[in-house]
């Protein structure tokens, strides 16, 4: 996405009643950094890797038995079988991973390669992204959180909320603030957790609700814990973990003043450095616009375009055509190649023509028109002899034996 994101250069500052205090703070420049989910995706769950506790399958499972191989020419496969007699489970294999009771295939270590490590300017970069993602309303809705009635984003209220030491007094500032029914969402998707997990610890799943980020814990900490799927968080520890929760971009989040006034000091601008993360800059976007057919059409860049030059006889390699097959490209690159082919032409009829003329040709022509005239003679007299009532020869015999029939006299 493009670096302009959120183009409001002011942010309005809203009291415990949802109305304007009267004092704006400017919109920090994190706000227009460039928004990458593919490396929000990629932090999260590279450092959601270092929260997994070590597991592994006991050192001796599948090797508690004496076993040993039969050997060979006994008929049976060489895998170690379990001594002795007089039970089923002697001569049974054992040991290897296809064998009842025997170990897994590559049985897991306690030692194996658990963590991950994520570049520091990669995580800020990611941090800097999901703030950014939070201040668009539509990745905000995307995400699935109700800020159809919230008055803007990002929403920043007044310090008062930092002193906040009775739940009550969280709930009705989030009623108040139009974000009751974020909450509500999170109280209506309460369900139980397929699989194991829920014999865990973790019975229960439900989605994620508002993030406040606050800058001193005056008991705003102690009146927001209770509340389902609200999550606090101090502005000068912001958690990818908080910010993107499950490496999606487009949190719901309630700035205080301080902390808000405090963003450009700890991710700095595209021109300074930052005051708190050593030698950081915000990320350039690689590409203010994005919307390339608004580019093309655009009258500035039409204006560079160099003019189309006229048409030439050159034909582009694309689309080549064949000028054997093509007679008018023929025509165009060998002026000649038309006489040629007419020629050629001529000769074949005179050489046809020739042929003709030869007596061995007409001696086949002869022959063939006496073969014919043959076969019209034998079929007349077929159909004469089929169409007589009394044949001549009726009920006489073939020449080799039986009787003649005298014939008839007049």
């Amino acid at each position: 996405m493009g670096e302009n994101v959120c183009i409001r250069p002011l942010a309005t500052v809203y009291a415990e009643s949802n109305e304007a205090s009267g004092t704006s703070a400017g919109m920090p420049a994190v706000f227009r950094a460039p928004i990458r989910p593919d490396l929000i995706s990629f932090v999260h769950h590279q450092l959601l890797k270092n929260k997994r506790t070590p597991y592994a399958v006991s050192k001796e499972a599948g090797h508690q038995t004496s076993a040993e191989s039969w050997g060979t020419g006994r008929a049976v496969a060489r895998i170690p079988r379990v001594r002795g007699g007089g039970t089923h489970r002697s001569g049974q294999g054992a040991f290897g991973n296809m064998c009842r009771g025997g170990r897994m295939f590559a049985p897991t270590k306690t030692w194996r390669r658990w963590h991950r490590r994520v570049n520091v300017t990669q995580r800020r970069h990611a941090a800097a992204s999901a703030v950014s993602a939070s201040g668009v309303t539509a990745l905000v809705m995307a995400k699935g959180h109700a800020v159809e009635q919230i008055n803007e984003l990002p929403l920043v209220v007044a310090d008062k909320v930092q002193d906040y030491q009775k739940t009550k007094q969280a709930v009705n500032l989030l009623k108040s603030l139009k974000a009751w029914s974020d909450v509500e969402k999170v109280y209506q998707s309460k369900r139980l957790r397929p699989g194991k997990g829920k014999r865990r610890n973790r019975r229960y799943k439900k989605k994620c609700g508002p993030l406040v980020v606050y800058e001193k814990d005056n008991g705003i900490v102690r009146a927001f814990r209770n509340i389902p799927g609200v999550d606090t968080c101090n502005v000068n520890s912001l958690s990818i973990f908080k910010l993107a929760p499950g490496g999606h971009a487009g949190r719901f989040i309630i700035w205080t003043e301080a902390a808000f006034r405090k963003l450009n000091d700890i991710f700095g601008t595209f021109s300074k450095a930052s005051k708190v993360k050593k030698a950081y800059k915000l990320p350039r976007a690689m590409m203010t616009i994005t919307d390339i057919g608004r580019l093309q059409k655009s009258e500035e860049i039409r204006a560079a375009f160099r003019k189309s030059s006229a048409k030439s006889i050159i034909i582009s390699k694309k689309e080549k055509p064949n000028p054997l097959k093509n007679p008018y490209l023929l025509d165009r690159l060998n002026p000649f190649a038309i006489v040629e082919k007419r020629s050629r032409i001529l000769k074949l009829k005179e050489e046809a023509g020739k042929n003709l003329k030869k007596p061995r040709a007409l001696e086949k022509m002869k022959a063939t028109k006496r073969i014919f005239k043959k076969m019209n003679a034998s079929e007349k007299t077929k159909l004469k002899r089929l169409s007589n009532v009394f044949p001549k020869n009726r009920g006489a015999k073939s020449k080799k034996g039986g009787k003649k029939v005298a014939r008839a006299t007049k």
